[in-house]
């Protein structure tokens, strides 16, 4: 939607996503570029609330159903979280096969994400749903290679599957497996189940090499300005992605924290959750270890139902640029094709990492370390994620959780103004935005799936008994 105000030429663009809605996007345009931005999410998460009273055993399984697109990221949490508050670790089977598990649903997202939710914005394809209308008139591709998109882009839709199915065998099944759970994994392995997925992996890693990256620099051959749209500083956070082992010596890629450029040890102290424009009521510039759900969706002022971290005040941007930059593998820009080259560039890494992990499992080996519960204490489990760093902060009390706070990657990239009046990294990087045509805005979609925002870490809570207010939320 457009419409000229006093302040300029209004766009608001929901949804904002090839997947599902719970998203909006509202911007202010000037002389052709955007001068100010809100993204806000449309509604409300609470499973932080689902789980109090809970066996913080279930949290592996319950937290995985805030999202169907990367389930296990928040298993890998929720197991981090339990594993700190009960001091175990899993044995070397049980860290590798949540690492493959973990890693198949990554390469599936990042598959899936380029080609059926990216490329769109830049290819024109064939006249049949879903991809007609077409977004946009400024397609740039020869012919031929148009043509080589189009037929990446369906053989995506199989290599993708391919990938999921790697989540299934060793987890049981996908989405949702049951194979994270803390103190290991619960599926042992077989060499035939090895050798199997040796074989998916090979031909996955064949489609990164041959397809995805080529295909990626030649959208950036051909949409070189995108190099300086989506521009924002080199301010990123990465928790850490696959531990290099059970006690977690390290990581594949390694956590920090990018200020300015500056890199530094990440200190989770320094994360604090700004409510001023969120629905949320409760402590200002509170740590997640505290933070409080309460939500209030009449809240004045409030436009998001994402909260707004930051560390130590800054707006940290996650994904796989920032896994890249701190590793130092991709330090050319942060920009609209920075972000997609990335997320080529971290699939080739991840499938080439995929292939040694199965190479060093051991099978008949254990795959689970037993553990007691404490009847009291807290966890934090931190990691890094398809779009980001994902915490999660646990308070036991009696053996049941009495406090459970998540901080989910598209939180911090998609996140709301904060106290100051900061804008988020998206919100961030749409400023200047050139806009050719207000009612056809392609340029801002492409910034925001650069991103790859995921609005499915939120849902809707019913309470037993209890009517649902009728609701609607205008900004």
């Amino acid at each position: 939607m457009a419409e000229n105000t006093e302040k300029g030429q209004k766009i608001v663009i929901n949804p904002t996503t090839r997947t599902l809605g719970a998203s909006q996007v509202e911007v202010r345009v000037e002389a052709g570029r955007v001068i100010h931005a809100r993204c806000g999410a449309t509604v409300f998460r609470g499973f932080e609330l689902i789980l109090r009273d809970r066996d913080p055993r279930d949290a592996a399984y319950i937290t995985q159903r805030i999202c169907g697109i990367c389930p296990t990221a928040h298993a890998i949490a929720a197991s981090f979280a339990v594993e700190d508050l009960a001091g175990v670790r899993p044995p070397h089977n049980g860290n590798l096969l949540r690492n493959l598990i973990f890693a198949g649903d990554m390469l599936q997202n990042h598959i899936r994400h380029f080609y059926l939710f990216a490329v769109p914005d830049y290819v024109r394809g064939p006249e049949c749903r879903p991809l007609v209308p077409p977004p946009t008139t400024d397609y740039r591709l020869p012919r031929a290679k148009n043509e080589r998109l189009v037929d990446s882009y369906f053989q995506a839709i199989d290599v993708s599957r391919k990938a999921y199915e790697i989540s299934a065998l060793l987890g049981g099944k996908a989405p949702h497996p049951h194979g994270i759970i803390p103190g290991g994994s619960s599926v042992p392995v077989t060499a035939i189940t090895v050798l199997n997925l040796l074989s998916i992996v090979k031909s996955i890693q064949k489609f990164v090499e041959e397809r995805m990256l080529p295909d990626v620099y030649t959208l950036a051959e051909h949409y070189p300005d995108y190099f300086e749209i989506g521009v924002r500083g080199a301010d990123f956070l990465n928790f850490g992605l696959f531990p290099l082992d059970p006690e977690a010596s390290g990581h594949h890629f390694p956590g920090a924290a990018v200020i300015d450029g500056r890199m530094e040890a990440v200190d989770s102290g320094e994360i604090s959750e700004h409510l001023r424009y969120t629905h949320f009521e409760g402590e200002q510039l509170a740590h997640p270890a505290r933070g409080e759900t309460r939500p209030n969706p009449d809240k004045p002022g409030g436009y998001s139902w994402c909260k707004a971290p930051r560390y130590r005040g800054r707006a940290l941007e996650g994904g796989p640029l920032a896994q890249l930059w701190v590793r130092g593998d991709y330090r050319r820009g942060v920009s609209v094709m920075d972000r997609l080259i990335a997320r080529a560039l971290i699939s080739r890494e991840v499938a080439g990492l995929m292939r040694k992990w199965l190479t060093a499992l051991r099978p008949g080996q254990p795959v689970f370390n037993r553990y007691q519960v404490p009847e009291s204490g807290t966890g934090v489990g931190l990691t890094g994620a398809m779009r980001g760093g994902l915490g999660h902060w646990l308070e036991v009390e009696g053996g049941r959780i009495k406090h459970y706070q998540i901080v989910t990657p598209t939180a911090w990239n998609y996140s709301p103004h904060d106290d100051q009046g900061g804008p988020g990294p998206v919100e961030e990087a749409l400023i200047g935005t050139p806009v050719a045509d207000a009612k056809e805005p392609v340029e801002i979609g492409r910034v925001l799936h650069s991103f790859d925002p995921c609005m499915s870490c939120v849902a809707h809570v019913i309470v037993l008994d209890e009517p649902v207010p009728d609701r609607i939320l205008v900004f």
